[in-house]
C-alpha cells in the first residue's frame, strides 16, 4: 500500500470505535488516514442501556465520545448511504444535510444492527426498541411519567392501562430492560399515596418456548422463576397478533391494554447494506473469511453484528459468530492488526475466539452467569455482571465515573423523577406565546420486513408460566 493510505470506518459502535483505536494506537505517523463515519458523535456501551433507563447510571456515561478518544482520527458525524466498491466510493449524507463522497484504499464495514420488526398491526405506533440511550431516557420519563398519570385519574380502566408494561423478546436486551425497569417501578411507588406495588403489570412475551437461550435451559428456567418471583407475567411460546390503540392481543387469546409496549424481538443487519456491492448471506450479513475479510474483497472488512464470520472454535465449517458484544470486541482487535499487517505485506491472522460464558443483570443484586461451564446465580452473577462490563468499557473516564454512579446509588438511593420536558421542550414556550401547535417529535418510525416466526431452541421447557387472572 502506499503512504498515507486512506482508511474509512463505516460505524462508530463496538467495531468501528475499537478498530480506530487499534489503528492510531498500531500504525506509524504518516502510514495511513484513518476517517471514522457515524450518525452519532458517541459510541454507546449498549449493556449498561437497562442501567440508565433505571436511574443507576448516568446516560451520559453509557456512551463513549468518539472525538474524544479517537484524537488521531479524522470523525464524520453522517449516514452513510451507499458503498461501491467497484468506484472505492461511500456515500455519505452529512449532519449538515448535504451529500458527500469520500474515496478510500481499505475500508472497514461496521454499521452495527438494527431493531427486527415483524408486521405487527399497531406496532409501529405503539412501539419503541432499546438500542439507544435516548431511547432508554425515553423510556425511563415514560414509565414514570405513567406512574405519575394513574395516580391522578379516577378511572379504572385508565389506570390499569397506565399500569401495564408489555416487553417483546426475551433475550438479554428484553430480559435486563423489564428487569431493571420493573425495580425501577417497584422503587417509585413507595412515594406515591394511592399506588402500589401489586397494581403495577409488567408483561414478558416470547415466541420461544424459553428465554435467553445464550446461558442454557437451566439457567433459563432459573431466569424465568426470578421474573414469576417479582410478580412479572411470562408468556413463552406466545407471539403478539396486534397491538393497534395500545390493544394488546395474543396468538393464545389473552388481550389486555397498555401505553407502554418495548420490542426487543431480535436484530437485524443495518439496511443500509442494501445500497452496497458486497456479498451478503441469507440472512443478510456481509460474507467475511476467517481474516474478516469481505469474500473477493481484500481491501474490505468487517465484522460485529452486519457480518458473517466463520466460527473455528467449532468443528462445523457452516457455523458463524453470534451476534454480540463479546465477538465484536475482540474481532475488532484483530481487525485492526490485519489492516496494519495488510499496509505492511505481513500475513493476516485468524479470528477465533471461544465462547467464554454469558453474564445477565436481573435488577438489583440479582443476576445469572455462566462462565466456562461454571453456572451462578444471585448477587454473585449480579456482581460479576457488573465487574465485566465496567472493565469491557472503553477508558478509564467512563469506568471510574460508573463506579461512582453505583456508589451513590448504593448510599443514597436511586432517582425517581421523571423529566418527560425533555420530550417536548417547547410546549410550555409555545403555550405561553400563544402557539398551541404541538413540538413533539413525530412518532417513532419502525421498519416492518417480511413475516418470520422468531427462533426458538431446543432444549428442555421452561417452568409454567404465569398467565394473567
Amino acid at each position: 500500500m502506499a503512504r498515507n493510505t486512506r482508511i474509512v470506518v463505516v460505524g462508530g459502535g463496538y467495531v468501528g470505535m475499537y478498530t480506530a483505536l487499534r489503528l492510531q494506537k498500531k500504525l506509524r505517523r504518516g502510514e495511513a488516514e484513518v476517517t471514522v463515519i457515524d450518525p452519532q458523535p458517541h459510541m454507546t456501551y449498549q449493556p449498561f442501556l437497562p442501567e440508565a433507563a433505571a436511574g443507576s447510571i448516568e446516560p451520559r456515561h453509557v456512551v463513549v465520545p468518539l472525538r474524544k478518544v479517537l484524537k488521531k482520527c479524522h470523525h464524520l458525524t453522517g449516514r452513510v448511504t451507499k458503498i461501491s466498491h467497484a468506484d472505492r466510493e461511500v456515500t455519505v449524507e452529512l449532519a449538515a444535510g448535504h451529500v458527500t463522497t469520500l474515496g478510500y484504499d481499505v475500508l472497514v464495514v461496521a454499521p452495527g444492527s438494527v431493531a427486527r420488526t415483524l408486521p405487527v398491526p399497531g406496532l409501529a405506533e405503539c412501539g419503541i426498541a432499546f438500542k439507544t440511550v435516548g431511547e432508554a431516557i425515553y423510556l425511563r420519563n415514560h414509565v414514570l411519567s405513567r406512574l405519575d398519570a394513574a395516580a391522578t385519574t379516577m378511572d379504572p380502566e385508565m389506570r390499569k392501562r397506565l399500569l401495564t408494561f408489555l416487553v417483546v423478546g426475551g433475550g438479554y436486551a428484553g430480559i435486563e430492560a423489564l428487569a431493571e425497569l420493573q425495580d425501577m417501578a417497584r422503587y417509585a411507588t413507595r412515594y406515591h399515596e394511592n399506588i402500589q406495588e401489586a397494581d403495577v403489570r409488567w408483561v414478558l412475551v416470547e415466541a420461544a418456548n424459553r428465554i435467553m437461550p445464550e446461558v442454557g435451559p437451566k439457567m433459563g428456567r432459573y431466569t424465568v422463576e426470578r421474573l414469576l418471583d417479582a410478580g412479572i407475567e411470562v408468556f413463552l411460546d406466545t407471539r403478539v397478533k396486534t397491538m393497534e390503540g395500545g390493544h394488546v392481543v395474543l396468538d393464545d387469546g389473552t388481550e389486555f391494554d397498555t401505553d407502554t409496549v418495548v420490542w426487543t424481538a431480535g436484530v437485524k443487519p443495518n439496511p443500509m447494506l442494501d445500497n452496497t456491492d458486497l456479498p451478503r448471506d441469507a440472512r443478510g450479513r456481509v460474507e467475511c473469511t476467517a481474516e474478516l475479510q469481505v469474500v473477493g474483497m481484500p481491501e474490505v472488512f468487517s465484522a460485529g453484528d452486519c457480518a458473517s464470520v466463520p466460527d473455528l472454535s467449532k468443528n462445523d465449517p457452516e457455523a458463524r459468530t453470534s451476534p454480540s458484544a463479546q465477538h465484536a470486541v475482540r474481532q475488532a482487535k484483530v481487525l485492526g492488526d490485519n489492516i496494519v499487517a495488510l499496509l505492511r505485506g505481513r500475513p493476516l491472522a485468524k479470528y477465533r475466539h471461544s465462547y467464554a460464558g454469558s453474564v445477565a443483570s436481573l435488577g438489583l443484586y440479582k443476576g445469572v452467569a455462566e462462565i466456562y461451564g461454571i453456572k451462578l446465580r444471585g448477587i454473585v452473577a449480579w456482581f460479576m455482571h457488573r465487574t465485566y462490563h465496567v472493565s469491557r468499557m472503553p477508558t478509564w473516564n467512563r469506568r471510574i465515573r460508573i463506579v461512582f454512579d453505583w456508589t451513590g446509588a448504593l448510599f443514597m438511593g436511586r432517582e425517581v423523577v421523571a423529566l418527560g420536558q425533555i420530550n417536548d421542550p417547547k410546549a410550555e414556550f409555545n403555550r405561553v406565546a400563544g402557539n398551541p401547535k404541538p413540538t413533539a417529535p413525530p412518532t417513532q418510525r419502525t421498519e416492518t420486513t417480511p413475516a418470520t416466526p422468531t427462533e426458538g431452541s431446543a432444549g428442555e421447557q421452561a417452568p409454567a408460566a404465569r398467565r394473567p387472572a
